[in-house]
């Protein structure tokens, strides 16, 4: 059913987001900066936007719009002027073929893609669609639904904050969109040239995204996974609510609403180091939990891609499966990567000892099956020299630690 997401909606938005993001999906700091300055006023004339379900979005088409880019560079915008400006460019090119754009899609599951989605459509006057294209938040476009189901990335615009707008068009090898093999080549291909666009000193290290514009019938296929929204929104409620205060009650809340078998794979630690680097657009970094004689360490590109326990000789998570924080004691529960470690690689001291778990729960099974999406994880993986198989949350042999 369609509803209405209000201003004050966008908090516990961004917190249930940042908790499926799997530590990525931008930072809570970035989207609550962009979420704070949702006002009626110069830039926004409403401060409500139309939420609607896959089934409902049948009054034309849909764009996936993002920010692209390291996350500590997102943390400075005020209004989404990339994401609105690609999202106008592609407005401007479906009508002059006599088409509409009616709906906005998030690419993933995170507090800022939930945040840009909502604010996009709001500047723009459509609504955001209640799916993305993982359930979680992904490091690169193959990893997403809309990439596996193939639909034309053409055209894609990546615009600067500043305005710079970057069309990027891969030619087809045969007919006027190419064959499927090509529409699955190209979304790599569009990564790999995007990535070095937002590396450049206009673009700052991001940049606005609209690519993936969807027929009706297109959107059905695509977005298999959905309701994330809604469920970003509902888990977010009950943080703010204190009722999600410990790990047990999350875990709880996590299997009765929204029918996921997480587990804490974490003795209760203290986050003790870090380490970042910042290339290409990405977060790329470690971080290191203490819990009596293990260490357990989340490697991540943005999002959370591994987690080790030092006394274990294989990895107890392994995406596209995800791993979230939780942080115990009084204050704010839930943390991205990007929250929990400055730019300079320093700690974030709002966490100080407080004990932090990480619980893990098993990807949709659009990310586990083979095929583009699982190819384009363990790609990753290979990278940061993992070069296994993907070994699902319940077969790695960690039970539960809490």
């Amino acid at each position: 059913m369609a509803y209405e997401l209000r201003r004050e909606d966008l908090e516990p938005l961004l917190l249930g987001a940042a908790f499926f993001g799997s530590g990525g999906g931008g930072t809570i700091e970035s989207a609550r900066h962009l979420a704070e300055h949702f006002v009626v006023g110069e830039y926004y004339s409403t401060d409500t936007v139309k939420v609607v379900s896959v089934e409902e979005a049948t009054e034309g088409a849909a764009v996936m719009v993002a920010y692209l880019g390291a996350p500590e560079a997102i943390n400075l915008a005020i209004y989404p002027l990339g994401p609105v400006t690609a999202a106008q460019n592609v407005q401007s090119r479906l009508a002059s073929q006599s088409q509409k754009l009616a709906y906005v899609m998030p690419p993933e599951s995170g507090a800022l893609g939930f945040t840009v989605a909502a604010l996009v459509a709001a500047k723009l006057g459509l609504a955001v669609i209640d799916a993305d294209g993982a359930g979680r938040a992904v490091p690169s476009l193959p990893m997403l639904t809309f990439a596996a189901a193939e639909i034309d990335p053409r055209p894609a615009f990546l615009v600067s904050q500043g305005g710079l707008c970057v069309e990027l068009d891969v030619t087809p090898r045969s007919g006027e969109n190419g064959d499927p093999t090509h529409q699955r080549d190209v979304s790599a291909i569009v990564e790999q040239m995007m990535r070095p666009v937002v590396a450049d000193p206009e673009f700052g290290q991001f940049g606005g995204l609209a690519m993936w514009v969807m027929t009706p019938a297109d959107i059905g296929r695509a977005t298999p996974i959905r309701g994330t929204l809604t469920r970003a929104l509902e888990l977010g409620r009950a943080v703010q609510a204190g009722k999600l205060g410990s790990v047990q009650e999350m875990l709880r809340y996590l299997a009765d609403h929204c029918g996921l078998a997480a587990r804490a794979i974490s003795e209760p630690g203290e986050l003790v180091s870090a380490e970042v680097d910042t290339a290409g657009g990405f977060d790329l970094g470690k971080v290191h939990i203490q819990a009596g004689p293990r260490t357990y360490t989340v490697m991540y590109q943005n999002e959370s891609l591994l987690a080790w326990d030092s006394q274990r000789a294989q990895p107890i998570v392994l995406a596209p499966d995800s791993v979230a924080y939780f942080v115990g004691g009084e204050g704010q529960s839930i943390f991205s990567n990007g929250d929990l470690v400055n730019d300079d690689g320093s700690l974030n001291p709002v966490i100080g000892k407080r004990p932090v778990t990480l619980i893990a729960w098993r990807a949709e099974k659009e990310l586990r099956k083979p095929g583009l999406n699982l190819d384009s994880f363990l790609q990753l993986l290979n990278s940061l020299n993992y070069l296994g198989p993907y070994v699902p949350l319940e077969s790695t042999g960690q039970g539960d630690a809490s």
